[in-house]
């Protein structure tokens, strides 16, 4: 496992309950701000398991598309369980519930 990998792995760990990251954020925290790919690409190869993957987003709150979780309803009632709020046009309110590592540890 590569220290990036090892470096997201350890980030979406930290992610809390209620929050989400972006994939972007999360390859920022990892010292690879342009690595947002990457950090998708270490999520779909199944290195991140076991972890809150649910909780990485796209930049402008949009669920992951597809079967990746089994599809966006899946992430989308996961979130919900967990008191992330959605805007109408049913992305993740970034605005409220975006994890802001430096307040939070």
């Amino acid at each position: 496992m590569s220290v990036f990998t090892q470096h997201v792995c350890q980030i979406i760990a930290r992610i809390p309950r209620g929050n989400v990251a972006t994939y972007g954020q999360v390859a920022a925290l990892a010292g690879r701000p342009r690595a947002a790919r990457g950090v998708g690409f270490i999520l779909r190869s199944g290195a991140a398991d076991g972890l809150p993957c649910h909780r990485v987003l796209f930049a402008d709150g949009a669920l992951c598309q597809g079967d990746v979780f089994g599809s966006p309803a899946i992430q989308r009632d996961l979130l919900e369980q967990e008191g992330v709020l959605f805007l109408p046009d049913g992305r993740v309110d970034l605005a409220r519930c975006r994890w802001q590592p430096e307040k939070s540890g």
